[in-house]
Order: C-alpha cells, then structure tokens, then sequence
C-alpha cells in the first residue's frame, strides 16, 4: 500500500480485497487497546482525564497528564480539504499510538460522517498549551 492510500478507507479495502493476508497484517503491530462497555452518558467515551470526550473538540496526544487547553490553529485543514480547522479543544486522553509529543489524534464523534472525516485525517498543523501564569512546565516527553 502507497502512503497516500494509508488511512482507515484504504486499509479497509486491502483487507477486503486480502482475506487471506488480514491475520497477518493484524498481527504485525503489537500494541492493545482494551475496552469496557459503559452506560450511555449521552457523550462521548470516557478519556483519560474521567471527562466525556465531545466531537470535535477532544484530542488525545502525548503527554497528557492533565486536561489541557489547546488551541489548533491556521496550519490544519480539515481532511482532504482546504477548508480550515481552527478551534479550541481539550487534550483530555492519551493515544496508544502516539509516539511523539508534537501529535494528537482529534475525536470526531459517532457515525459514519465522522468515521469517514477520522479515516482520512492526517494533517499537520500547530497547537499552543494554554498555561497560567507563573507555570513553568516540565521538559520531560514522557
């Protein structure tokens, strides 16, 4: 698969038109996300930070070690689009795999419109920390 084929729309059709190889590319990446179903919250999934995740407006990156203001701004466009991506959202969960403290994954929401905006999502962009004054934060990317 081509680069630009990699994302959720394009894997999906490898695996369709690859049954026999589908146990194999699942099984190269080691990692595991375990879940738990839970009562409807009437929000989002639950993040790391015991706050209902809310579309479009939730991000999960790394560190996330309290739920931070973030502001995503001019350099992210919405997927496959010029169309601009800027507002206010909250770093609220961790992803488990993001390796680099200058990513977040963005929370869409449910169904099959913000699935299809999650599958093809990966612009660059920029995100400024909202801080108060006086906090000086550490330089570990841990």
């Amino acid at each position: 698969m081509k680069l630009e084929q990699a994302s959720m729309q394009g894997i999906q059709a490898w695996a369709r038109a690859n049954p026999q190889r589908l146990n194999e590319m699942l099984n190269t990446n080691p990692s595991f996300v375990f879940f738990r179903a839970l009562p409807d919250n009437g929000g989002g999934p639950l993040q790391r930070a015991r706050r209902a995740a809310r579309s479009g407006r939730s991000i999960a990156r790394r560190p996330a070690r309290r739920a931070t203001p973030v502001r995503r701004c001019s350099a992210t466009t919405h997927p496959n689009s010029d169309k601009p991506l800027r507002r206010l959202v909250l770093a609220q969960d961790t992803g488990g795999a993001i390796k680099s403290a200058v990513r977040a994954d963005f929370f869409w929401g449910f169904g099959a419109e913000a699935g299809a905006h999650a599958g093809r999502m990966r612009q660059r962009g920029e995100m400024w920390a909202l801080l108060p004054n006086g906090y000086v934060p550490n330089n570990s990317s841990k």
